[in-house]
This record gives structure tokens, sequence and C-alpha cells, in this order.
């Protein structure tokens, strides 16, 4: 496992410790033109950022639903607005928030989540971007928003990644080296950046060619 230990260590580097200091204190993320980036700062702007209080869960739906119907208004504008997924999506599988589709390419998977983990559209963006900078190799893209069902969605390209599934202890082993405390069955807890990794079971990581790649994580500030 040595391998993969040292490619995860030099991802949070100073540079990525600041980036990620920045985002867990509410600010802005300037130079970077990611697309996650760009839409959770237009919602930063619009709606300021805030720590996940579970108990609250429930009361912030109002301010959901609000981030809801500005992110619509915004992608109309904007030509974000997707009738239709990408042509050439084939169904692969449906997660606990997502609907998950295999590109016309074969090379990646389009995502359709409607960020129901979260309470606000902001905490969504915020995990976002967190996993982008963390695990770089499964970065997503952000293609636009959808009505699904009267939900709004968001759809998401990200890498596809073949393997198998990675083994549990493997995963928290990799985790606890780079700070991350297992709290409770397979969800972790960072000291240092406020940070819980909920559900990080086996189906959500993948092993290849001695490396773990996260493609499923839930990031809250706390």
């Amino acid at each position: 496992m040595g391998l993969f230990f040292v490619i995860f260590g030099q991802m949070i580097n100073d540079e990525i410790r600041k980036k990620l200091q920045n985002i867990i204190r509410g600010n802005g993320s300037e130079g970077q033109g990611d697309s996650c980036t760009a839409i959770r700062n237009i919602l930063l702007e619009s709606f300021g950022t805030g720590r996940t209080v579970k108990s609250e869960f429930q009361s912030r739906a109002v301010i959901k639903e609000k981030q809801a119907f500005f992110l619509k208004s915004y992608a109309e504008k904007e030509s974000l607005w997707m009738q239709s997924l990408p042509s050439g999506c084939d169904y692969l599988t449906r997660g606990g928030e997502s609907e998950v589709y295999l590109s016309a390419n074969k090379r990646n998977v389009v995502k359709v989540n409607d960020a129901i983990y979260y309470a606000t559209w902001m905490e969504y963006f915020n995990s976002l971007v967190i996993h982008n900078l963390l695990f770089p190799s499964t970065a997503y893209s952000f293609l636009g928003f959808m009505d699904v069902k009267n939900d709004l969605c968001a759809v998401l390209l990200q890498p596809f990644i073949e393997g198998e599934q990675a083994d549990l202890a493997d995963i928290t082993e990799l985790l606890t080296f780079n700070g991350f405390v297992n709290t409770r069955r397979q969800d972790y807890y960072n000291k240092e950046f406020g940070l819980l990794l909920e559900d990080m079971h086996d189906e959500n990581v993948i092993y290849r060619q001695e490396l773990l790649f996260f493609i499923d994580t839930v990031f809250y500030i706390v």
C-alpha cells in the first residue's frame, strides 16, 4: 500500500491546505477556473455559507428551496439548463443520491444528483470542490442543471474508473494516514480542517493498480 499512501499524502500539500482552509472559512476561491468552484462562488456571493448542523437539516429546507430557484434562473440565463443528458449516455445504476450513466466515449460517467444528502446546495458544492481538491484523479466537472420529477438536479461528469471494490481496512488505513479518524462505521473526521467524510464503504472506493480511487464522497464542514 506504500505507493498510494505517498500519492495521497502529496495531495494535501501547503497549496491544497490553503485552499481547503478558504473553503472552510467561507471564502471565495480565486484563480480556480473549474466549473464546480464557479457555481460555489456564485452561491457564496448570494447566500453566504454555513456549517452543517444535523439537527437543523429539515429547518434549512427553505434555504435550499431558495437556492434551487436561484440556480435554475441562473442556469437558464447562462445556457446551463439542460433538457436532456448528453447524447449516447447509457444508464448504469442508481446510487443513494445519483443516477449514473456511462458516457458515449466510455471514458466518463455522467451523474445526475439531487443533493439529497445536503441541507443546502451551498453545502453540496462545497463537498464537490473539496472532493476535487483531494481526489483530482476522479474530479467532477459541472455540466449543468436539469429538472427530474420536479426536483432540481446537478449534472456532473467524472472519469470512469474500472477496478475492484476496495477493502474497508485499506480505506481506513489510508484515511487515518492522512488525518481522518474513523468515528463510526464508515464515517471519518479530520480535526485539522473540521471535515466530516461519510459513507466511505467499499462501493464508493475503487482499487486499481495499487491505488485507491474515491469515486463517491460526502463531505460536511462542521
